[in-house]
């Protein structure tokens, strides 16, 4: 691979990947805010809303184990021009829906077609940066991504005083086709060659076998699909019908959420860096985060009405803890095998945070809404409850692991 300079990877490499992060990040937090216009214009219920919004993740799931392979095979320039270019295609259909079953085809087509942007700029920044600096690059590429989640509350509420929503999906389809051709013409054409892996399940199980993989999974994956599943629509929600904010107050409070996204992930990877010279392994940083994260999701259950903006922006700030697991498991897999483990790992978050959007919406729907068509406090506290419930077996497995590992150390060195 022929070396580039600083500035040379981060035009052509890190930004042409990032715009495309930046574009799904806004596509897949947009229907926070465009909710209640959804919902006037087509009579939805919580339920159907949680599913159209989540169809998304449901698509971008099963996008990501053929994205693996293509990205190792064809690298990310060819697989991200074509993946773009899809989605392109179904912002334009969703432009042109007129009903439900239209809408979720076309939401699935977006999620599938940018299925591949995160995971392809990690493949690109993986090949052309040192492996010590990826903490630091995963994390402002995630803080691009909250910039464009922060895009998809205040700035689309003032683009919907000039269109409708259907004219922002025009816009935002062009946009992305553009940055599709902006990958293909900016990032080097000289990739690293081809990887010569197996098929698909060979690999796969390659990387389970990986310990660093299996943790990380144990610990991060759930805590990270309630961040995607909440964050994208249920926040905005429950802003809206259990605190009673207006849609002006929603937006601003989710403006700031997305802002709290910008700056945790810059610190996540700056902690990390800074506790990894230290001694202190980037599993335990994702342990204290994902603690703090659990106590916030616990604190809508309480429901302090006080609390009520400081938790919309904690909920946001803390959950870019879990975006650490990327950095983790690049630094830890054969990088002939980062496309794969990468998207691997995707699959299984939005898996979880298809799952984690739409049953939240059914759990909501097992309470009757008042004549405003807001469901009632219970109902968000219920789900909530839930969600944490279901986080707290990881955090006991890795304290049960961390302890008994200074003991399986003493068996080990015993017989020396």
């Amino acid at each position: 691979m022929p070396r580039l300079s600083g500035v040379a990877v981060f035009f052509h490499v890190f930004l042409p990947f990032a715009l495309g992060h930046y574009l799904s990040s806004l596509l897949r937090n947009v229907n926070a805010v465009l909710a209640s216009h959804l919902v006037g214009e087509l009579a939805l219920t919580p339920g159907q809303l949680g599913l159209l919004t989540s169809a998304f993740f449901f698509a971008f799931a099963l996008a990501q184990l053929p994205v693996g392979i293509a990205l190792d095979r064809y690298g990310p320039r060819r697989v991200q021009l074509a993946m773009l270019l899809a989605a392109a295609c179904g912002a334009l259909l969703f432009a042109r829906g007129t009903g439900l079953v239209q809408l979720l085809l076309a939401r699935a087509v977006m999620g599938c077609g940018l299925g591949g942007c995160f995971m392809a700029a990690v493949k690109a920044v993986s090949t052309w940066i040192a492996p010590n600096k990826l903490p630091s690059v995963h994390g402002y590429l995630i803080a691009v991504g909250g910039l464009g989640a922060a895009t998809a509350t205040m700035p689309v509420r003032t683009a919907l005083e000039y269109t409708d929503w259907r004219g922002l999906f025009l816009i935002l389809a062009a946009l992305v086709a553009c940055t599709g051709l902006l990958v293909a013409l900016l990032y080097p054409r000289h990739d690293a060659a081809a990887s010569q892996r197996g098929p698909l399940l060979p690999a796969l199980r390659e990387v389970w076998r990986a310990s660093s993989f299996r943790s990380v999974v144990s610990l991060v994956l759930l805590p990270h699909a309630v961040f995607f599943g909440v964050q994208g629509l249920w926040i905005g929600r429950w802003l809206s019908d259990v605190a009673g904010f207006s849609d002006a107050a929603v937006a601003y409070l989710l403006y700031l959420s997305m802002a709290g996204v910008i700056f945790g992930a810059i610190a996540v990877g700056m902690i990390t860096e800074w506790a990894g010279r230290r001694g202190m392994p980037p599993l335990d940083v994702a342990a204290a985060g994902v603690t703090i994260f659990v106590l916030v999701q616990a604190g809508f259950v309480v429901g302090y009405q006080p609390s009520f903006p400081m938790l919309s922006v904690l909920f946001s700030l803390v959950g870019t803890i879990t975006g650490i697991e990327y950095a983790i498991v690049a630094q830890s897999m054969p990088r002939a095998l980062t496309g794969r483990a990468a998207t691997f790992l995707n699959f299984l978050i939005f898996i979880g945070a298809f799952l984690v959007q739409a049953g939240f919406g059914l759990v909501v729907d097992l309470w009757k809404p008042d004549l405003a068509g807001r469901a009632p406090a219970i109902a968000y506290q219920a789900a909530f409850g839930l969600l944490v419930l279901i986080q707290l077996p990881g955090l006991w497995a890795f304290a049960r692991r961390r302890k008994l590992a200074p003991a399986a150390e003493e068996e080990t060195a015993a017989p020396a």
